[in-house]
């Protein structure tokens, strides 16, 4: 059996990339990197890394003990340039990937991989970054493969596309275009919740608690423990039962609507909708439980709620054994914040790959795809 590649996860969030990448079986994290302690938590309670590193990147990189890695994987945070929200192209969180460029100048990785926002590609700071790989820049030795991909088209339950950014020492062939065996057949949101049971009654976690890091954390909770809807006024039950399989908040009658909605009749067709059951969920945010964030409605019109954490994680493609830390408030933003674990799963084949034609090469050996 080769021998695991070394993986360091930043901004490593829940685990979904480092979930997607060991579950090739061809990866072992021996660092990972985040900066909430819940998430952190949540890392810790589903992988063996060497070393889960729960504070800031800055000053795990001012400890001067960076290892070296065969592949680096991480999404800075993207709040500053999202589509969603106040941007602010001088948000200190926008620059967080320069931190990243570090790590991959002290672990000298052969591959790494940066997730973000659709538009990051076009931002100020991605094109910083294509300058660090110039002649003379920090990140001389490397260049990079820059795509937009579709998580349906790999395999995932829903319908996100992010900017993937995979760099590779320039003395390495070009790393071939990911290609989503799902493009054109995606998976449904009917088939992820098949064996999942719609009649929810439990409103909370169970008050469960557990000791990480020195500190008192909520959980640790099973996926089966994320089942869990929330206290709806009697109003908002009655918008609910109005929405149709497919609707949206323009199918609510006017005596049931919000005087800021009564003037409002154009604009986003998903807030207040129901998912369908017939194709991908929309994009899982971090306020899927908050119907009027979103399409984010059970696809059956006789269920009056939003999706739970459970539902959310299980479209994010988590197993069904995943563990959990955190509030309800914090695992809906490790949930939303994940990279969808069949996407990570197929870069972390495709980089597995490289490794694998690599050696053949050297030991004269064809490679057989």
């Amino acid at each position: 059996m080769a021998k695991p590649l070394r993986l360091i996860d930043l901004f490593a969030g829940a685990g979904g990339m480092t979930e997607g990448f060991e579950s090739t079986g061809k990866f072992k994290t021996i660092v990972a990197v985040e900066h909430d302690q819940q998430a952190a938590a949540t890392y810790a309670l589903n992988h063996q890394a060497k070393r889960v590193y729960a504070g800031k990147i800055e000053d795990w990189l001012a400890e001067g003990r960076v290892p070296e890695a065969d592949v680096i994987i991480g999404g800075p945070p993207c709040q500053g340039f999202s589509a969603l929200g106040k941007q602010d192209v001088l948000d200190e969180r926008n620059f967080l990937w320069k931190k990243y460029a570090e790590t991959i100048i002290a672990a000298k990785p052969k591959y790494f991989v940066v997730e973000n926002v659709r538009q990051f590609l076009k931002s100020a700071q991605y094109e910083e970054f294509e300058r660090w790989t110039q002649p003379g820049k920090p990140l001389e030795e490397y260049i990079l493969q820059p795509y937009l991909l579709n998580a349906a088209d790999f395999g995932a339950y829903q319908s996100r596309v992010r900017s993937i950014v995979i760099g590779r020492l320039r003395e390495l062939p070009e790393v071939p275009k990911p290609e989503g065996a799902f493009s054109g057949r995606h998976r449904t949101v009917g088939e992820a919740f098949a064996s999942i049971n719609a009649h929810v009654v439990e409103t909370q976690f169970p008050q469960v608690s557990f000791e990480y890091n020195g500190q008192k954390m909520p959980g640790p909770y099973s996926m089966q423990d994320l089942h869990v809807t929330r206290n709806y006024t009697q109003l908002s039950l009655d918008r609910f039962k109005e929405i149709p399989r497919g609707g949206n908040r323009f199918n609510i009658p006017t005596r049931l609507l919000a005087d800021c909605w009564k003037s409002h009749k154009t604009g986003s067709g998903d807030v207040m909708g129901r998912l369908r059951n017939d194709r991908p969920s929309v994009t899982i945010r971090t306020e899927f439980f908050k119907p009027e964030k979103g399409r984010y409605l059970h696809p059956n019109p006789s269920v009056h709620r939003a999706i739970t954490h459970f539902e959310a994680a299980r479209l994010q493609g988590f197993p069904d054994d995943y563990k959990w830390a955190g509030s309800k408030t914090s695992v809906a933003r490790q949930i939303g914040n994940a990279v969808p674990v069949q996407l990570a799963s197929h870069l972390g084949n495709l980089l597995a790959a490289q490794f694998h034609a690599e050696v053949a090469e050297a030991r004269g050996l064809t490679v057989v795809e």
